[in-house]
């Protein structure tokens, strides 16, 4: 019976020609694999009930039959104000400010504060990452220290926060009519909150540098499911700078230097891992592009996900008892709080720097902020932490930035061109 378990745990090792690391083989919990399947456990316990209760009150009817002090709660949760789905022309979001409306130095300085925001708040966010999950806490002459290991924990920290700031806006901002019902949200969550833990759980395997190439490389899957999900169609520039990107990743991932450090070792773990990460964030964004049918603000869009995330999250690791010896690892090492701390609010302003550019200068200066951040990542990566980098993998990180600046520059022409259509031609969807 401790057959699989073994043979599941060497994988890892297997596929780079290594030893089993003595940790691993103590502690089958320390297995990314185990602890995957444990929280998926935890989450079902909470969608199970949930669906099975869904189900019973659609069956019920209870929208004509439901009365008392829970029929609102329930209809919002379960069936919502489906009115607003159809009526798009209600003009309940405001529209993204022109900067013709204000001067230009005013929009510079506009622009230079998203800018900022967005890169130091993401660019925080990430070395902090690498610091959390990647090196040990407590460490003296004669205790070499401990690692946090719950990834979970720190996905749980960053949406506590991001759901308190999201409200909070929302409470003090006008809002549209909110229309959806709330547990499709969930879907959303779900997938988030596996996504963010695969990110977080990716980097005891793989270099920084590898995840955020990683990342640029989900436009391929992003495409799939919008095929899937959306049943969208794209343009051929989208299938080219698609393949390029693939080119340039390939090129770093099989770009190895004899001298690499451990730390840098892309490992088949890391690798399943990363493939999680991409998958389950494809889906995100596809089913919160369909949740926007609703007529829904951003804002609420983050709140509403986020709901759902602090339940499953808190949920599994009270099950698990994984809360109570994370905040007694946050009580041992005072640094290890104050970086989970920065890490979730760096998470929750990034967000919200998000909302306030797309809204202030539309989504193709957003892409360029965000892909010069990817690329200032890196190179801080390299300077913090030490990471090598040979010249094919160097080249193989230009064509993927090339290929994504290309991207936005095809995008934007497009943009351009589709709005001179006549008025009964649909331009073609884009991811």
């Amino acid at each position: 019976r401790f057959c699989l378990p073994l043979v599941l745990a060497s994988l890892p090792a297997m596929a780079t020609g290594e030893e089993i690391p003595p940790a691993l083989q103590d502690s089958l919990g320390d297995f990314w694999l185990f602890r995957f399947f444990v929280n998926a456990a935890g989450y079902a316990s909470i969608v199970v009930p949930g669906f099975l209760l869904i189900q019973y009150f659609k069956r019920r009817n209870y929208l004509e039959t439901g009365r008392g002090i829970c029929f609102p709660v329930i209809k919002s949760c379960v069936f919502g104000s489906e009115v607003k789905s159809v009526h798009q022309e209600d003009g309940s979001l405001p529209p993204r400010a022109e900067p013709t409306e204000s001067s230009t130095a005013r929009q510079v300085l506009k622009l230079l504060f998203c800018a900022a925001g967005l890169q130091a708040s993401y660019l925080t966010w990430g070395v902090l990452q690498e610091r959390v999950m990647t090196r040990t806490y407590g460490a003296t002459e004669t205790d070499p220290g401990e690692k946090f290991k719950d990834s979970q924990f720190l996905v749980f920290m960053n949406r506590i926060l991001a759901f308190t700031v999201a409200g909070l806006y929302c409470a003090l901002t006008k809002q549209p009519r909110h229309g959806a019902p709330m547990y499709k949200y969930s879907f959303a969550s779900l997938s988030n909150i596996l996504s963010s833990w695969c990110q977080y759980e990716a980097l005891k395997y793989i270099s920084f540098p590898t995840q955020v190439l990683a990342k640029a490389s989900k436009v391929i899957p992003v495409m799939m499911m919008g095929k899937l999900v959306s049943r969208k169609s794209y343009e051929y520039w989208e299938y080219l700078t698609a393949a390029l990107i693939s080119v340039g990743v390939s090129m770093f991932l099989l770009s190895s230097a004899p001298h690499r450090h451990v730390s840098t070792v892309t490992t088949f773990s890391g690798i399943v891992l990363l493939a999680g990460y991409i998958i389950f964030d494809s889906f995100t964004s596809n089913w919160q592009d369909a949740l926007f049918t609703y007529k829904m603000s951003p804002v609420q869009m983050m709140f509403g996900v986020n709901v759902f995330s602090c339940l499953f999250t808190v949920g599994s690791l009270l099950e698990q008892g994984a809360l109570l010896e994370s905040v007694g690892f946050m009580a041992r090492h005072s640094e290890f709080t104050a970086h989970a701390v920065l890490l979730s609010v760096c998470s929750a302003c990034g967000q919200l720097f998000i909302f306030y550019t797309i809204n202030q200068f539309g989504a193709a200066v957003f892409t360029i902020i965000m892909t010069l951040r990817q690329a200032f990542a890196i190179l801080l990566s390299c300077l913090i932490y030490g990471h090598t980098v040979t010249v094919v993998g160097g080249l193989g990180i230009a064509v993927v930035f090339m290929a994504l600046f290309l991207r936005v520059y095809a995008r934007s022409r497009m943009k351009k061109r589709t709005k001179k259509l006549p008025p009964g031609e649909t331009p073609v969807q884009k991811v």
